[in-house]
């Protein structure tokens, strides 16, 4: 059995924690940004039970070649506007996502997140990479929203 690894990421946001948060557990914000660049997850993929013990999952559809992967999670715990935590039992190790939204003054707004029992198959340089890029999009479609 692989060790399973930890991943901490921050970002700074010009938004308010709520709209961050809404944009995290809503399927019209979601399939602007979700998944890694060169993926799209259509709306009808999305499927949000915003609860604990609700159901999060996705279907995100490779814009090369159209194959899909399927992200199937469970909320633990949902706090709007500060708190979001799901797991995801079908991976290995059962992999957990926090995400925390912090007011930080001057209308910004700091997300943490925070995976825990990463697999080693997400645990590599391009897996790390990949899940960069989809920071990345969400930063951008969040910026382009709050310039609205």
């Amino acid at each position: 059995m692989t060790q399973a690894g930890e991943f901490t990421y921050r970002r700074i946001h010009r938004a308010s924690r709520e709209l961050l948060f809404d944009c995290m557990t809503t399927p019209e914000h979601l399939t602007h940004f979700w998944g890694p660049a060169g993926m799209t997850t259509p709306l009808d993929g999305i499927t949000v039970e915003l609860r604990p013990g609700g159901r999060f999952e996705t279907v995100m559809v490779n814009m090369a070649d159209g194959s899909q992967y399927t992200m199937r999670a469970t909320y633990l715990e949902v706090r709007r506007p500060e708190r979001l935590v799901w797991t995801e039992p079908d991976v290995e190790g059962g992999m957990t996502t926090t995400i925390t939204f912090s007011d930080v003054g001057g209308g910004q707004t700091e997300v943490i997140t925070h995976q825990t029992n990463v697999p080693q198959a997400n645990s590599s340089p391009e897996a790390r990479s990949g899940f960069e890029t989809s920071l990345r999009r969400f930063e951008d479609y969040v910026a382009a929203l709050a310039s609205a």
